[in-house]
């Protein structure tokens, strides 16, 4: 089946392909280094995806399930993920300046070394997280 990734405010194409799921065309867009900024992810299932160092500034992954996905030093500012599961994820090092965190499960997540300075964090669970070293401040 073909898959579009789509602009979040536009809606048009940014990547398309064949695969067995949304997930799988997800993940060829990231081994091919395609930028995914300004893209509507939102809810899917993309846990266990492996996000590292991606360009997602902006993008759209509101009540997404992203559990156990690798978000190392990925670029995520001012994006929205409200209401996404992000429990068990590696956003060590990510940028989340700006984002929009509200009501998202950030619960046994590694947010060490992470920006979170101007996010919204309201009604975020951080539950047993790691935010060592993380930068969390207000703008």
């Amino acid at each position: 089946m073909k898959y579009e990734i789509k602009d979040r405010r536009e809606g048009y194409c940014l990547f398309s392909a064949e695969g067995e799921s949304f997930k799988e065309v997800v993940e060829l867009a990231l081994r091919k280094k395609i930028s995914l900024c300004a893209t509507d992810l939102s809810r899917v299932d993309l846990s266990g995806v492996n996000f590292s160092k991606a360009d997602l500034r902006r993008a759209d992954l509101s009540k997404s399930k992203l559990s156990g996905g690798n978000f190392y030093g990925a670029n995520l500012s001012r994006s929205t993920l409200a209401e996404a599961d992000l429990s068990g994820a590696n956003l060590y090092a990510a940028d989340l300046s700006g984002a929009n965190l509200s009501n998202v499960n950030l619960a046994h997540s590694d947010l060490s070394g992470s920006d979170l300075s101007g996010a919204n964090l309201s009604g975020t669970n951080l539950s047993d997280a790691d935010l060592l070293g993380a930068l969390i401040l207000k703008r």
